[in-house]
């Protein structure tokens, strides 16, 4: 079981106090060792960030945690492998170029049996199922969408997009658990087959509090009335902030901090968490429960 996390927003915003809590998850409070990857959408530009090693351990992870990189869309992973090798080839969020935009996308799940046929110019790079699955839905929405030129007619927007990803995310989770994060930095669409959480933000923003570690940020002096804040995750962030779980086979689109668009497929079922085989060992640290950990969690930016 991998963990992901994504925000979108409808005015630049960093995402490090988030971050961190979730970057704890990768080796001090959870066993999501076998890499981790962030993205963030700047302008035009995406910067992807990737490594395979714990996050928790991580220089990297250690300074994104400081830096505040300013996004709109920012999607992030926490790996604890069950198919393909730890290497970074492997590591989510995956990206590729279609009609002009950078798409990037993060899975936790599990597919079983899942060799779909790939006749387009899209290949995985790694071993895992999660990048073959991402491959496999930009073929198809291309095919979907083969009529539309970049010299000649805009990108398809959320609207048309959306109800083509539910359709094939719902094809894609007959093989197990599908949950994910996609973004072409527009617009973010998520997909829940077992286990997903979102939390909307907005004024009067409230006092949170991390879960995964002894800190609390005043949301409202970080942000304006006018601010909104989506985040997305495996599981809850914060203490006392109401996350909301979404079903088994609901999609959800997000653009500008708040949701656009939504579809429930009742034919999707949840599968059992799959074991992690070809991992790292992981032992919970002995100072998990303390606030004297690594650097990564102080000094801690925005």
């Amino acid at each position: 079981m991998c963990q992901l996390l994504g925000m979108n927003c409808n005015s630049d915003a960093a995402i490090t106090f988030s971050f961190t809590g979730f970057a704890a998850r990768g080796g001090r409070t959870a066993e999501h060792i076998d890499g981790w990857g962030m993205a963030f959408y700047e302008r035009s530009g995406c910067r992807v960030f990737h490594d395979d090693q714990p996050a928790s351990e991580s220089p990297l992870a250690e300074f994104l945690s400081r830096y505040p990189i300013k996004s709109r869309i920012v999607i992030a992973h926490l790996r604890r492998a069950t198919q393909g090798g730890v290497t970074l080839s492997n590591c989510h969020p995956f990206q590729r170029e279609w009609l002009g935009q950078t798409w990037v996308f993060a899975n936790n799940g599990d597919l079983k049996d899942f060799q779909p046929v790939l006749d387009g110019p899209y290949r995985p790079v790694g071993s895992t199922d999660s990048e073959r699955a991402f491959c496999w839905l930009l073929q198809e929405l291309r095919k979907r969408f083969a009529d539309r030129d970049l010299d000649r007619d805009q990108p398809p927007s959320w609207r048309e997009l959306a109800p083509h990803v539910a359709q094939l995310s719902e094809v894609i989770a007959r093989h197990g658990n599908f949950n994910f994060l996609l973004t072409n930095g527009a617009a973010l669409y998520t997909h829940c087959s077992s286990r997903l959480q979102v939390l909307q933000r907005r004024h009067p923003f409230p006092m949170a509090r991390l879960i995964d570690c002894d800190m609390s940020l005043d949301l409202s002096a970080m942000n304006g009335a006018d601010d909104r804040i989506v985040l997305v995750a495996t599981d809850p962030l914060t203490a006392d902030e109401a996350w909301q779980p979404l079903s088994t086979g609901e999609c959800r689109v997000f653009v500008d901090g708040e949701e656009v668009w939504r579809d429930v497929n009742p034919a999707t079922r949840a599968f059992p968490i799959a074991t992690a085989t070809v991992g790292r060992p992981w032992q919970q640290p002995r100072w998990a429960g303390s606030s004297a950990w690594p650097m990564l969690l102080r000094d801690i930016a925005v």
